[in-house]
């Protein structure tokens, strides 16, 4: 039982969080909002990172932030949010 605890634990740790929403201070951001509000809410990404097609066409982008100890990434597709990944540092 002590080892089941244990890697439930471990495994947990490293998981990613995905939601349909991400909270900056007071304000919010949803899947579904423009990569213009997010910019204004969280500011500039950390880094910034394109999505191609396997023939090299652009699809999107990727945005990173490092903020409270995690890695939130954002992806980008035609100028909105279509998903939010959290991850813990």
């Amino acid at each position: 039982m002590r080892s089941l605890i244990l890697l439930v634990g471990l495994l947990s740790a490293g998981l990613a969080l995905a939601s349909d929403t991400f909270r900056s201070g007071n304000r919010v951001i949803t899947v579904g909002d423009s990569a213009a509000k997010l910019a204004q809410v969280v500011g500039t990404p950390t880094l910034k990172e394109p999505i191609e097609s396997k023939d090299g066409g652009h699809q999107g982008e990727r945005w990173q932030y490092a903020l409270d100890g995690k890695t939130v990434t954002f992806e980008i597709r035609d100028s909105k949010v279509i998903s939010i990944d959290e991850r813990r540092d």
